[in-house]
């Protein structure tokens, strides 16, 4: 594919592995330019080899703050914009609440929240500036759905939610879109490299069954097609009309809609006492 000068730029974080190295190589094939953000870029060498021209590679720690704005510069120097930034990077851990550790609750939170936050405003002024641009949020199924060993994991995605519809009231008036993914288990590899808490025997029945069931089966459940998850990005992108909100998976749909009908169900329970507590009307 001819790539010509004015072809889309993309930032995408995360793009060692998973997700946002499979999405990096679609959107390198589909003609359009990539900078691709990672801790180690060496993990990247092969697809600036095959995509000289159109494939830039950043050494990037996003809960680096000075790091984050030279990368936004050296991305905005070397294409003179960006117009889509996808915030894939994320990391995981399990532990039950009383489990969890100080160091790895911050780091969670450090890149699933703040990071992205701090990129995120790195890259409107540019997108402000041109009155265009697309924001891509990787959330997920537990952004909405939380269960026990990842309340640490979904209350850093349920953060990440509550930023991103901010964000669309805020820039979609300037020109700019905003897309929120809720994935649900994708085979990328990162169930192996998430942290784990020190177990308390008083969570085996909880915490302790969801860990045990994750390392039982592994990725083996996980029905997610990165390639195909790519795919969608780019098209959803490309075209004008895009939902605030996007599930991706089948099994995470069935339990995110489930999630909204039984929140729907309880707070109409409760209705006649939720509207008991304003000041009485004359």
């Amino acid at each position: 594919m001819q790539v010509q000068s004015n072809n889309p730029v993309w930032l995408i974080t995360g793009t060692s592995s998973g997700v946002g190295r499979v999405l990096a190589e679609a959107v390198l094939n589909h003609g359009h330019r990539v900078v691709m953000t990672a801790r180690n870029p060496e993990f990247l060498k092969e697809l600036t080899d095959r995509f000289p021209n159109t494939a830039h590679v950043a050494a990037l720690d996003v809960t680096n703050s000075k790091q984050v704005l030279e990368v936004v510069e050296e991305a905005e120097k070397k294409y003179g914009k960006i117009d889509v930034l996808v915030n894939n990077a994320g990391i995981g851990y399990s532990s039950a609440i009383e489990e969890g550790e100080d160091d790895a609750i911050r780091s969670v939170f450090e890149t699933n929240f703040f990071g992205v936050a701090s990129i995120i405003r790195a890259v409107l002024p540019g997108m402000r500036e041109r009155k265009q641009g697309t924001i891509v949020n990787v959330s997920s199924l537990n952004g909405v759905v939380a269960m026990p060993s990842l309340g640490y994991y979904s209350a850093s995605k349920h953060a990440l939610v509550g930023l991103t519809e901010a964000l669309w009231q805020e820039v979609e008036p300037l020109g700019i879109k905003v897309l929120l993914l809720e994935p649900g288990g994708m085979k990328t590899g990162i169930m192996q490299k998430n942290r784990q808490s020190v177990r308390n025997p008083a969570y085996d029945k909880t915490s302790g069954a969801v860990k045990d069931l994750l390392e039982k089966q592994g990725e083996s459940f996980l029905t997610g097609d990165p390639e195909r998850i790519a795919q969608v990005i780019i098209k959803l992108v490309e075209q004008e009309d895009k939902p605030h909100r996007l599930i991706l998976g089948n099994a995470a749909y069935e339990q995110l809609v489930q999630k909204l009908d039984a929140m729907k169900a309880e707070y109409s329970a409760w209705e006649s006492i939720s509207r008991s507590t304003d000041f009485p009307t004359n």
